[in-house]
């Protein structure tokens, strides 16, 4: 393998100068298609490697991408020189006011969410507990108002209080016909 040349074609120019001169001389007014592209290559510079349809394609693919050529209606053609120029992905950048000399912009807002305004209250009650040790295990419930045995009974109107948990099943009163 080392010993045996490989064929290479004889000084071929670069496939994107290939490709702008074949646009320039067939002049489309509509553009010059991939195969007019080709045939024109083929036959101006005659030995092409066997991989000339693919590498002609790659070409053409990254010339477009690039913004070389255009690709309007399957044909190829140059853009205009007034043209505008290619645009990246994603959506422009805003454009910038132009401000007069000596002017000062203000420093740019830091990203992100902004922080939640501080509670004087809060703060104060942590710098008097920040030496304490904190107690361990679940803080203790709440004290409610204990209900006096000499509060309202519950027939007067008001709802009975219900207890805790799922109510008991009630059974189904079967009615007799003893009559």
């Amino acid at each position: 393998m080392a010993n045996e040349e490989v064929t290479k074609p004889p000084n071929l120019p670069p496939y994107p100068e290939m490709i702008l001169a074949a646009i320039a001389a067939l002049n489309e007014k509509e553009g010059s298609s991939k195969s007019a592209i080709s045939k024109y290559v083929e036959s101006s510079y005659g030995e092409l490697p066997q991989s000339h349809s693919s590498l002609l394609t790659a070409h053409l693919a990254r010339m477009k991408e690039s913004g070389e050529l255009l690709l309007i209606k399957n044909n190829y053609l140059k853009p205009g020189p007034d043209a505008p120029p290619k645009r990246g992905r994603g959506r422009p950048p805003k454009p910038k006011p132009v401000l007069p000399p000596g002017t000062v912009l203000p420093p740019p807002r830091p990203r992100g969410r902004p922080p939640k305004p501080k509670d004087p209250l809060a703060v104060a009650v942590a710098k008097v507990n920040k030496g304490l040790p904190r107690a361990r295990g679940r803080p203790p419930k709440k004290a409610r108002p204990a209900v006096s045995a000499t509060a309202a009974p519950a027939s007067e109107g008001a709802p009975a209080k219900r207890g805790r948990g799922r109510p008991p099943k009630t059974k189904p009163v079967v009615a007799n016909d003893e009559a």
